[in-house]
């Protein structure tokens, strides 16, 4: 990754509520799916604006295979979708897409589809935007360690390069997830180790740039000493026991 966009933050967003959204609607929840990637693309727009240089989103998780076969289907294809019809606005637009997850569960098309994509917007300058597909954080630092051939490799700069492979993203600093729920969900676990953690009870399809401009004040406001101490608590005077 360009070391400019290095330099900035790295939000990581789960996308919560698209089901409910569609429920308290009484519409099918593949609508509300549907209705999610419009609020994908407000945060990816608003995002460089924002001073974010990577934006990281779970889009599907390893788990929600399980999920019902036709439910699976509309949301492949709504990935088969958005690459299709958002690659030509994020070229434009100056964004970089990746892929971080397996891909030999996918269907064939669609992880076409994904490289073609990645190909198509690799000089992208403006921001990083990397979508979780069939990602499992539990089972990418499995295979990262299995992929270990020496000390240099357990350190914590080498296991997160085998991570994410070549490239060289910076630690999460901000995790929001929305519709309420208040858990990781197997995302991003060793990225996020001191990353600041934002829950908000909107649905992921009402979700747009004062949102995400909201959780950025907040992260903003919050003081990260990564297990240290702030410059004033550094400097306190000792307190005298009597």
């Amino acid at each position: 990754m360009q070391s400019s966009l290095q330099s900035k933050l790295h939000v990581a967003i789960i996308m919560d509520g698209n089901g409910r959204w569609a429920t308290q609607r009484r519409l099918p929840r593949k609508i509300g799916h549907r209705i999610g990637v419009e609020a994908v693309r407000r945060v990816v727009e608003a995002a460089p604006k924002l001073g974010i240089g990577t934006l990281t989103l779970y889009a599907f998780s390893a788990d929600n295979w399980r999920r019902p076969e036709a439910e699976v289907t509309a949301l492949m294809g709504l990935l088969r979708r958005y690459m299709r019809t958002e690659t030509a606005r994020l070229v434009r637009a100056g964004v970089r897409l990746t892929a971080v997850g397996r891909r030999d569960r996918l269907p064939e098309d669609l992880a076409a589809s994904i490289e073609w994509a990645e190909t198509a917007s690799l000089q992208g300058q403006a921001l990083n935007l990397r979508i979780a597909l069939d990602y499992s954080s539990r089972d990418a630092i499995l295979q990262a360690a299995a992929m270990a051939r020496g000390p240099e490799d357990l350190t914590r700069e080498g296991f997160s390069r085998l991570l994410n492979g070549e490239q060289d993203y910076r630690d999460v600093d901000l995790l929001i997830r929305t519709s309420g729920e208040q858990r990781l969900s197997d995302f991003l676990l060793w990225e996020c180790a001191y990353s600041e953690l934002h829950f908000t009870d909107r649905l992921w399809p009402d979700f747009g740039a004062e949102d995400l401009e909201t959780a950025l004040e907040e992260f903003h406001g919050r003081d990260r000493r990564f297990g240290g101490l702030v410059e004033s608590e550094e400097r306190a005077p000792a307190v005298a026991v009597s």
